[in-house]
């Protein structure tokens, strides 16, 4: 059996302990009663889980989903409050607590269950089968892009209607009239034959007694007036005047400030430690021995620091000692060479018949093409404040995953989960470190042995050389091209499968298609990282797509566009980013344009990269993007998203590469891990298809095809193929 993905191990939750969750039939009824403790003051009312009411009519947005400059949660507010047919004036959001109650649920239901007609009479029980899973997998997780294209279209856009409906239902009672006589408009209700009108709040109490309803009617986008609207984002005023708290603003009374040293190289424990000089030096408190990592607790971070670099620290010797990223791509290469010859892989995908295709064509070409690891490189240093109080535990940090962290710091504290609270900030930058409880439990457990708050602030250098990693990959491809120069076979075998399931899949119509991988392990820690696998894959298989291009002899833009006569809002995409960009307007000497589509977290996107190559550097002049993400709940938003993949992947095509020597990471702070600076990032252009079809995200789409626009843009301007990122490995004057 291959790994378990979030996919798989959700699904065979749901279908492994469907006859439990089913039998019992669990129905999320109404949770408010249970959750409004949590999360209203005594003049406002919980009408259902999301929806709170205060006494001044003011609607606030309960959104499962945390912010770390993407603008998730005002685009979520419009959602809810655009069914709910609320006054945006008077409308904010609060990120729901972790609680049980705030399990995703409706993200689940994204994720496994987008576009599936689910009978109405079955929907209750079907929601409550995904929030009971959620509930046990402790997932309030921020990521996947699926804010918006789940938890929005399966829960806030549902919520608000509900609740809009049991409104109705609490006025239509109280004025003993038909429901469908009565008008919902700026959080009021009035009924036009009797001149009557009054708050939502005046019928928010009696609303809450309801259940709410599971299939609530949604609006078609004619009757849209808030979502599709660039509304100013609710989170920015303060991040501009610098009030917005994020984590490593977190305090309390008597707290201490804490650094580590964690073992360099990655399964390595503490052998000894020597402490006698850290101790001694002015402001010191403790040392902190946590097995795999060294904390010195002081007064202040500054004073941990120095005090860290006295401590003398031996570290166990282990297999890895010897590691080194040449010495893991020759086994990549090794792993590929043998899966080649034994014909022993694991499938993922198969059309046709692609061996046989291969086996008798006659011009067959082969590639490969390899990424390295990557670090997230957050702004905002990695942090956690932590205080003990007899049996309990509370915790201040910026997480993607509130829940987990709770359920993650009981269990290293071996406490009960209502003995730990999470409070959650603005965070610094995520794109999926911030989903790993690391620096949270380490924050508890230094507070218990030290009996007093500390504030755990990692150094830009741990970071960097204790992340959890983009996979490293080799990506091995074979394809057979006919006579015309169209591909006739695909075959890719790669290295390890990761998330999402569909990320090394293409989009074009080959009627011969194999996709399958080997397994092979490193000692290096890996995790999610912005558009996950997409991010190594769309390089992959847009660099190979565009090579067959060049050796068929046909413009790749135009290529590409043969190859999409089955998909016409694919199509779409791409003919309308090489209509942006100009794609048929000449370019000067050494200047050149490459192009790229792909399809990621239920979004389209197309890219098109203008470089400039000289003797001895390389210009990127400018991006133009072309997304269909469905519809554009928030147009600006969605423009920032897209900048913001485009610079981040950026950063990683042109700089990013963690190497691995002696088993331990080479790279320590922006010196030797650099990312794009404002006087080298380009003029970027989006533009937005809304299709209306399936809503998609727009947090992670923009980052997988920047790579392979790029080096594809360097083939124009050059002639010469890159096929290892980062291009800081070569001399630019050499490409030229």
């Amino acid at each position: 059996m291959g790994k378990w993905t979030r996919r798989g191990f959700i699904g065979a939750g749901l279908v492994g302990g469907g006859a439990l969750v089913v039998g019992v039939a669990l129905r999320p009824g109404q949770r408010a009663p249970k959750l409004a403790p949590f999360v209203t003051d005594d003049d406002e009312v919980l009408v259902n889980a999301f929806v709170k009411i205060g006494a001044d009519n003011h609607v606030t947005a309960i959104v499962a989903h945390s912010e770390m400059g993407q603008g998730a949660q005002t685009a979520l507010a419009q959602m809810l409050a655009d069914e709910l047919d609320a006054d945006w004036d008077q409308v904010s959001f609060m990120e729901a607590p972790a609680e049980d109650g705030y399990a995703n649920g409706p993200l689940a239901k994204g994720y496994l269950a987008a576009g599936m007609q689910i009978p109405e009479v079955l929907v209750p029980t079907v929601d409550g089968a995904f929030q009971k899973i959620t509930e046990t997998l402790h997932l309030q997780i921020t990521g996947g892009s699926m804010s918006v294209r789940a938890t929005g279209v399966y829960g806030m856009r549902v919520a608000g209607a509900a609740a809009r409906e049991m409104l109705l239902q609490a006025a239509a009672e109280e004025w003993q009239v038909a429901a469908a006589e009565l008008v919902a408009e700026n959080s009021t209700i009035s009924h036009p034959a009797s001149g009557r009108r009054d708050s939502y709040a005046h019928f928010a109490a009696r609303a809450a007694d309801y259940t709410p309803p599971s299939s609530p009617r949604l609006k078609s986008p004619g009757e849209f007036r808030i979502m599709g609207q660039s509304k100013p984002r609710r989170d920015l005023p303060a991040k501009v005047d610098g009030s917005a708290m994020f984590g490593i603003d977190a305090t309390v009374d008597g707290m201490k400030y804490a650094t580590i040293a964690a073992a360099p190289v990655f399964g390595a424990s503490v052998a000894r430690v020597d402490d006698a000089e850290a101790r001694s030096m002015p402001g010191v408190v403790d040392v902190v021995n946590l097995d795999n990592a060294v904390a010195i607790v002081a007064d202040g971070y500054w004073q941990a620091k120095k005090a860290l670099a006295k401590l003398t620290i031996e570290w166990t010797s282990t297999d890895n000692d010897l590691q080194s990223s040449d010495g893991i791509f020759e086994q990549f290469d090794r792993d590929i060479s043998a899966a080649r010859d034994s014909g022993d892989s694991d499938q993922d995908m198969a059309i046709g018949d692609a061996a046989g295709a291969l086996a008798t064509a006659d011009r067959v070409i082969e590639r490969s093409y390899r990424v390295p690891y990557l670090a997230h490189s957050c702004m905002e240093p990695m942090n956690a404040l932590a205080l003990i109080n007899g049996d309990s535990c509370e915790v201040w940090t910026g997480t993607q995953n509130p829940l987990g962290f709770r359920y993650s710091v009981a269990d290293a504290l071996e406490l009960d989960a209502e003995q730990v609270t999470i409070n959650n900030f603005y965070m610094g930058g995520g794109f999926g470190r911030r989903s790993d409880p690391d620096t949270a439990i380490q924050a508890a457990r230094i507070a218990r042995a030290t009996g007093v708050p500390v504030k755990l602030i990692w150094s830009r250098e741990e970071d960097i050389q204790h992340d959890h990693y983009r996979p490293a990959i080799t990506s091995s491809f074979q394809a057979a091209l006919g006579a015309d120069g169209t591909p006739v076979a695909w075959d890719n075998l790669f290295v390890d499968k990761h998330e999402p399931a569909e990320a090394p899949h293409i989009l074009y119509d080959v009627p011969n298609q194999h996709v399958h991988y080997i397994d092979s392990p490193t000692h290096v820690p890996f995790g999610p990282w912005r558009s996950v696998d997409h991010s190594q894959h769309g390089f992959f298989t847009e660099s190979f797509i565009d090579e067959l291009a060049y050796e068929a002899g046909v413009d790749p833009y135009q290529y590409r566009r043969d190859l999409l006569a089955s998909k016409p809002r694919q199509r779409k995409v791409l003919e309308e980013a090489a209509a942006k960009a100009g794609w048929d307007q000449p370019l000067g000497e050494n200047r050149g344009r490459g192009i790229s589509l792909q399809e990621s977290f239920g979004s389209i996107v197309g890219q098109v990269v203008e470089v400039t190559v000289d003797g001895d550097d390389i210009s990127v002049d400018r991006v133009v993007v072309v997304a269909d993400c469905g519809f554009a709940v928030s147009p600006d938003g969605l423009i920032a998203q897209m900048e913001s993949g485009v610079v981040y992947g950026l950063t990683a095509a042109l700089y990013g590469e963690i190497t691995i020597e002696n088993g331990r990471v080479a790279e320590g702070n922006f010196d030797t891990y650099p990312a794009l600076r404002m006087d080298k990032a380009p003029l970027i252009e989006t533009h937005i298809i809304n299709s209306m079809e399936a809503w998609g995200g727009a947090g992670e789409p923009g980052t997988p095809g920047i790579a392979p626009a790029l080096t594809n843009a360097i083939v124009a301007a050059t002639g010469r193929r890159i096929r290892q990122l980062p291009l800081s490995r070569y001399e630019m004057k050499d490409l030229a």
